[in-house]
């Protein structure tokens, strides 16, 4: 069995440090990856042949085709253009860092290629197209256009930080894409829950934004996109329930040994022993709506009851008879006293579970935007 399983490790392990020095990679046309390959296992094991070889053979192929690939999209009338040059670029450089961090790569290599230079140019073209592109979006009025612009401007302060006036742009961007929520004030309900922080407290997208009615004056708002309300419908609790079940058990308990023929034997006594278990049971419900509004029209989104059904339980037993024919974990029933709820349990637990419930809700209906 040994000898057949032989062949196959053998394999596993040419395959294994093919794969690991880049040799694999450096087959299919990717000097890229093979590089990176090469130079990681070069980094474990300076003097690795294979990884030697296969750096000695891609590196300058796989500089050579991202800077021809860069001018290639550089000469071309593609959009965003400048912007696929910067990654082919940035390639180049980060070849180069592993490299020099490699001491068995940099003997092979020890004046590895940079485009520092060239990157910076590039960069600039490139914020600049994806500036005049956020512009053109901006220009359009729809919400999706004003985010696809915020997020070009976002690509612009990454590509030069504080080009032109992205940082204004972007903040324009975003308030124009933002979907604008009114939260009304509920209603003063018996308990006095208020569900109002729990609203302001989701985070679904960064293009919804919750104000209170005074909030929204004091931004300035010349336009809403929605009213959110949550109406308490109320809170019920039950009486406590009682039922009960008897259990009647058998069992032969040792007392005792006995000495029969020298040997020592033990001695059972059958006993007899019941139980009564007592269950003690206390049922709530709490129920909420959760409605939006479109400000423009009126017209109603969501209309949704959320419904909180919690209950409470205890148990405990009235033991007669001989207790140790009782199981144990049953017996223990027979120590406790009729249970009492702490005042007010199932009502902040119901009050609790509203809130996630509201949560969920809000966070699936706002994710999408």
């Amino acid at each position: 069995m040994k000898l057949r399983l032989l062949p196959f490790i053998v394999l596993s392990v040419i395959l294994l440090d093919s794969c690991s020095s880049g040799k694999s990679a450096l087959k299919k046309g990717d000097y890229y990856d093979a590089v990176l390959q090469a130079v990681n296992r070069l980094r474990q094991n300076p003097d690795h042949k294979k990884s030697k070889e296969v750096l000695s053979t891609s590196y300058i192929m796989a500089v050579e085709y991202l800077e021809s690939d860069a001018q290639n999209q550089i000469a071309s009338n593609a959009n965003f253009k400048w912007k696929n040059a910067v990654q082919n670029y940035e390639r180049i450089n980060y070849l180069y860092e592993q490299i020099r961090t490699s001491p068995g790569a940099l003997k092979i290599f020890p004046n590895p290629i940079n485009k520092y230079k060239e990157l910076t140019e590039v960069k600039n073209k490139a914020a600049e197209e994806t500036y005049e592109a956020g512009i053109q979006s901006m220009l359009k009025s729809s919400r999706e256009d004003a985010k696809r612009a915020y997020f070009l401007f976002v690509e612009t302060n990454t590509l030069s930080p504080g080009y032109r006036e992205t940082i204004e742009m972007m903040e324009q961007a975003k308030f124009n894409a933002t979907i604008k929520v009114i939260v009304e004030p509920s209603l003063r309900n018996y308990n006095d829950w208020n569900f109002e922080p729990i609203v302001f407290g989701v985070n679904p997208s960064q293009f919804v934004k919750f104000y209170t009615p005074q909030g929204a004056q004091d931004a300035g708002l010349t336009k809403v996109d929605q009213f959110v309300k949550v109406v308490v419908n109320g809170y019920s609790e039950n009486r406590p329930t009682i039922t009960k079940r008897s259990e009647s058990y058998k069992d032969s308990v040792k007392v005792g040994e006995k000495t029969v023929n020298n040997v020592k034997v033990p001695v059972y006594e059958k006993v007899n022993g019941s139980i009564t278990i007592f269950e003690k049971q206390i049922t709530s419900r709490g129920s909420i709506t959760l409605f939006i509004k479109e400000a423009s029209s009126g017209v109603e989104l969501r209309n949704s009851d959320l419904i909180s059904d919690e209950s409470w339980s205890e148990r405990w037993g009235s033991c007669t008879g001989d207790q140790r024919a009782i199981p144990e974990k049953t017996r223990k029933l027979c120590s406790l006293k009729e249970p009492y709820m702490a005042r007010d349990f199932l009502l902040s637990r119901t009050k609790r579970e509203l809130d996630n419930r509201l949560a969920e809700s809000l966070n699936g209906f706002y994710g999408a935007y």
